[in-house]
């Protein structure tokens, strides 16, 4: 099998842009057995409305002003061979490469995942992200940088379309190139009042995977076609790094039961890669070789702490 690269354009067009789209991630088969799979469970959406909408009234990301967002989570956790397409995103072989180079090896899921469903005239979601608070202060927790090299994002996410997004339809959109700025985005822009000529809805089909900084601005538009939207959402942080707390103090028993070996050593809590964390080839196999460390140091630590990690 031939090993996904990720190609000097799309380095390119990341750094530039703070996103990429991977096309054809999921088959035509996988997108419609993922799909019927959510069909079974869609008694368990739960809908953002009153406090919880993301939108400011009114404006344009509200949709019609009634119709919420709609979150499902859990799905990791599907008994197989439910669920199964969904874990493949944790070590899948077309998206292993996109994650070593842009977070890099031993990364590791941050928040729960969950799937977005919009209905026609569902709101969006308020611009947010970004490397600046709402103050335009830095804000640690998500930032961007490629030096010597090498790109640095502190939280990367990862979503998985299961129907297409043509121009016009709604959904994602981003600002490219916000992963860099150094004033805060104005508060009219933030509700899609302001620069919107700026805010991108990028076309995608069912079964590209959209790849996108934490630190770039994005949010999400109204859904305006008669079906529904539906995405998958990950977000995986580097091996030493943590934002969510959804692996404290592990995560459930039916996900890490459900999950392959290679599957769980995105599920590992955060810690270097030089004390002995496992990684992934970009073939998505396990890296035996990965994160050694020398076991005379591991015995000096154990004989001084209790234990061979410090």
């Amino acid at each position: 099998m031939s090993v996904q690269e990720v190609s000097p354009q799309e380095k390119f067009f990341f750094d530039l842009n703070g996103y990429i789209v991977v096309r054809n991630v999921l088959s035509p088969e996988e997108v419609t057995a993922a799909n019927a799979e959510i069909d079974m469970h869609t008694g368990d959406f739960q809908e953002r409305v009153g406090k919880l909408r993301n939108t400011v009234e009114n404006t344009p990301m509200s949709g019609d002003g009634k119709t919420g967002r709609f979150d499902l989570g859990g799905f990791l956790g599907w008994k197989k061979p439910q669920g199964d397409v969904f874990r493949s995103i944790l070590a899948h072989p077309k998206l292993v490469p996109y994650l070593h180079a842009f977070i890099g090896k031993g990364y590791r899921l941050d928040h729960q995942p969950l799937i977005i469903g919009q209905k026609k005239g569902s709101e969006g979601f308020a611009l947010h992200g970004g490397p600046l608070d709402r103050d335009g202060n830095l804000y640690p927790s998500l930032q961007y940088r490629y030096v010597n090299g090498s790109f640095y994002n502190t939280l990367l996410a990862v979503s998985v379309q299961f129907c297409d997004h043509n121009e016009g339809d709604g959904g994602f959109c981003i600002v490219p190139g916000s992963h860099k700025i150094n004033v805060k985005v104005p508060d009219q822009m933030i509700h899609g009042q302001l620069y919107r000529e700026c805010i991108q809805q990028p076309q995608t089909k069912a079964g590209d995977v959209v790849i996108f900084s934490e630190a770039t601005v994005h949010g999400c538009l109204p859904w305006t076609r008669d079906h529904e939207r539906r995405i998958a959402l990950y977000r995986f942080s580097p091996c030493h790094l943590a934002y969510g707390r959804s692996y404290l103090p592990h995560w459930p028993e039916e996900v890490l039961e459900n999950a392959t070996p290679e599957q769980r050593i995105a599920l590992l809590p955060p810690f270097a890669m030089r004390l002995d964390r496992p990684s992934l080839t970009d073939e998505g196999q396990i890296d035996e070789s990965a994160g050694e460390r020398a076991e005379f140091k591991k015995d000096f630590d154990k004989a001084v702490f209790g234990s061979k990690y410090f």
